[in-house]
């Protein structure tokens, strides 16, 4: 059922190709993430959060049960958008305690770094990286949920994510008035 959700809102767009990410992908990918985290979050690159946009190798392409994914415009070879997933759950802290005991490392496959560029936005490619990485945790058998967290602040992130999942822990509620911004969700996993 959510891979036919996911499928209804897809754009097909010819000069587009999602592919499994190698290292002459990662120069290109590394700018997307880059590119976001200074425009789109305003927070720059933090070593503690964004240590994995240095080292994809590390983090995503050497780990068996790790993917990055690039799309790429097929007219110029640039990479236009990048999609993670990976087998650690949210660290206690930053998190709710309880929230890492739900989703433990091992058996949470985390959704990372989904990022399009703006203007190859609302075409259906985010959707489509997404089920991508869906298929890729339903096939490795060994995950029991997906996760993520996203910044509500970041323009269209929640209403995306709210309608590919449920919320969990929505922290903005957990502590009015201040503390953190994130909002957590799990999305079922691919059939």
């Amino acid at each position: 059922m959510l891979k036919a959700s996911l499928n209804a809102y897809d754009v097909q767009v010819p000069e587009l190709r999602i592919k499994t990410a190698t290292p002459d992908d990662l120069d290109g990918a590394r700018a997307v993430m880059l590119d976001t985290v200074y425009r789109d979050f305003g927070t720059g690159y933090v070593p503690h959060w964004h240590r994995d946009i240095i080292d994809m190798e590390g983090a995503y392409l050497a780990p068996a049960r790790h993917t990055l994914l690039v799309a790429v415009d097929e007219r110029d070879g640039a990479v236009v958008a990048t999609a993670a997933l990976d087998s650690r759950g949210p660290a206690h802290p930053p998190n709710p305690r309880w929230l890492a005991e739900r989703y433990p490392s091992g058996e949470t496959a985390q959704l990372r770094r989904v990022y399009v560029r703006p203007e190859y936005r609302r075409r259906g490619l985010a959707r489509r990286l997404v089920g991508e990485l869906l298929d890729f945790a339903a096939a490795d058998g060994g995950y029991r949920a997906v996760y993520l967290h996203t910044d509500p602040a970041v323009p269209g992130a929640e209403p995306f994510w709210r309608a590919l999942g449920k919320v969990v822990c929505d922290e903005r509620e957990e502590e009015p008035g201040g503390g953190s911004r994130v909002v957590h969700f799990e999305v079922p996993i691919a059939c």
